[in-house]
């Protein structure tokens, strides 16, 4: 595995308007367009198999499989659906993407498409974000004049239509069956599953639904092969992706790296954490994946090894926290998104959501007692897993996972009567549960 960093996607992001046709073309996009339309459909499904690609979403299903999974001989037509509602906290990789370059995202989108017999595909963006909107509608207008979209693209007999769908605004619509039901018009909820959106999704028609981050790499697997994306990364987990670094280090923003680099390599990358402190927790993936602390910093971001850690890769969005921050203060921030973004079309979320950030808050002022921490697992337990989506089950992550590892700091909020952390005074809490100390 490569322990650099691998600009692919990100690697006219420097240029001089980059979101431009002009300037994606220099750099050698819709290239590969050329060599898919040269290809026939399945070999698209083929290559994109054999290079490992796994979805870049969160979840890290094969990318391959899933297009394989729609029935062809189903009448219906086909769609494409890019889930572009990014807003999981902490994740800032696919909106920078569709500002600096939003034509590699249209090209992919053109060749996954193609793959799967699809005639019309739609963008679907977060509403709040309307710079981001009004420039891949540019991108996707500049590629319908130069004839990279419409009828007969580029002489193939191979026709396309692109909508760009902007979202009413609410977490759920990440949700990809929620996403459908915004789409069609209706309020964002989950659907019941099977029947899967592969078979019945957008209009009960066959629907292949991928991350903004998983349809841009498609260009740069046909135009260099699978086995070029192949060598990156590790066995199981291949290919480069985009970290997004937030909080206490010094240059946090977005690191094109391949998937099993370490959090310490892109840390130093990142010029290291804010001087005079150090690592405490992290997220690997978000506020919805479990926190680790600073002793899992050498740990491979890959999907084996992050699950092996009890966690889970995510969208790679590397929140990290030094030793100044509270942990149950962000937990309980976090857990506050997660209630009001809560859909309500199911009791575990609805309810259990409401009543953890009531138990949260109560042990954050120092209020109740020991037993309330394993009232808060218990509440978790009887949430996960149960839930319709997965956003319960990310509600939970947080909680266990800080309990887990930081006990003695929610004991202590107890013994102190409150937050033994006073942000005014720039003090830190230090000792276990048995100390209780706070040092200026």
């Amino acid at each position: 595995m490569t322990d650099t960093l691998t600009p692919v996607l990100t690697e006219p992001w420097g240029a001089d308007r980059s979101w431009t046709r002009e300037v994606y073309e220099a750099h050698g996009g819709y290239a590969a367009l050329d060599k898919a339309l040269a290809m026939a459909p399945d070999d698209v499904i083929a290559a994109v198999k054999d290079s490992g690609l796994r979805g870049r979403g969160g979840a890290g299903f094969p990318t391959g499989m899933k297009w394989s999974f729609i029935p062809q001989e189903n009448p219906n037509p086909k769609y494409l659906v890019v889930n572009a509602d990014e807003s999981e906290p902490g994740t800032c990789k696919d909106i920078p993407l569709m500002m600096a370059n939003p034509h590699v995202l249209v090209e992919g989108v053109i060749i996954s498409s193609y793959a799967i017999r699809a005639k019309k595909a739609f963008i679907y963006i977060r509403g709040e974000v309307v710079h981001v909107i009004r420039r891949v509608q540019n991108a996707v207008r500049e590629a319908y004049e130069a004839g990279h979209l419409g009828t007969d693209i580029h002489g193939s007999g191979f026709d396309l239509d692109i909508v760009v769908h902007a979202g009413a605004g609410a977490y759920i619509c990440g949700e990809e069956t929620a996403l459908l039901e915004g789409l069609e018009g209706r309020r964002g909820q989950p659907r019941l599953r099977p029947p899967f959106p592969a078979v019945a999704g957008l209009y009960a028609s066959p629907t292949v639904i991928n991350n903004v981050e998983s349809i841009a790499s498609v260009p740069s697997i046909i135009g260099h092969g699978a086995d070029w994306f192949a060598s990156m990364g590790t066995e199981k987990s291949k290919g480069m992706g985009i970290f997004s670094l937030s909080g206490h280090v010094k240059r946090p923003g977005q690191y094109e790296a391949p998937l099993g680099i370490t959090l310490r390599e892109l840390v130093d990358l990142a010029g290291g954490m804010r001087e005079g402190h150090e690592l405490k927790f992290w997220t690997p993936g978000g506020s919805s994946t479990p926190l680790l602390t600073a002793e899992h910093v050498d740990l491979p971001l890959d999907f084996e090894s992050m699950a092996g850690a009890g966690t889970m890769l995510g969208t790679r969005a590397l929140q990290l926290f030094d030793e100044t921050v509270c942990v149950v203060r962000a937990v309980l921030r976090w857990t506050e998104f997660y209630k009001h973004e809560s859909c309500g079309k199911c009791t575990p979320c609805r309810e259990g959501t409401w009543w953890l950030v009531q138990t949260l808050a109560r042990l954050e002022k120092g209020q109740g007692s020991e037993e309330d921490l394993d009232l808060l697992l218990d509440q978790c337990d009887n949430i996960l897993g149960r839930s319709f989506c997965a956003l319960g089950d990310g509600a939970t992550s947080p909680i266990s996972s800080s309990i887990k590892h930081f006990r003695d700091e929610y004991l202590a909020h107890l013994t102190h009567g409150g937050c033994p952390f006073d942000p005014a005074a720039s003090t830190v809490w230090a000792g276990s549960a048995d100390q209780q100390e706070v040092t200026a």
